[in-house]
């Protein structure tokens, strides 16, 4: 069996996150995110070119979480996948743009100092019940 993968973007929050809710009540976050960019020259060094700037949208629980959790400038790391639609404007020639849709997202661990607070795990299950010996003897 395949590993299944999904497409991911890695990078930075540029905009602060907005809340919006749709028609039937559930709600999207849409930002600007930022995409470091590099070259890598002939001697094997890299160098830094100016980032590229796009917008992500979540939905639902995600969402309500990138929402509550995230801050402008932040790094992140999120998989989905890109959604292009096309935008009319009255007057002017439809033009299509593209949106990362992020289904999961988390802090980038490469850039961000955090620290774990992991659940309590539930209780191990202890050895099964023994019934106690019976002072019965069998003929």
């Amino acid at each position: 069996m395949s590993i299944p993968t999904q497409m991911s973007l890695v990078g930075f929050v540029a905009s602060a996150p907005e809340l919006h809710f749709t028609k039937d009540g559930d709600e999207y976050c849409r930002l600007r995110v930022g995409v470091e960019q590099w070259r890598k020259e002939a001697d094997g060094e890299f160098t830094k070119l100016a980032p590229t700037f796009h917008d992500m949208v979540a939905y639902k629980s995600t969402a309500r979480e990138t929402y509550a959790r995230f801050r402008k400038g932040d790094s992140f790391v999120a998989s989905g996948y890109v959604h292009a639609h096309e935008v009319e404007r009255p007057g002017e020639p439809s033009v299509i743009r593209e949106e990362f849709v992020a289904r999961k997202i988390g802090h980038n661990a490469n850039k961000t100092a955090y620290e774990v607070q992991r659940r309590s795990p539930a209780p191990a299950p202890g050895p099964p019940a023994q019934s106690p010996p019976s002072s019965a003897i069998g003929l």
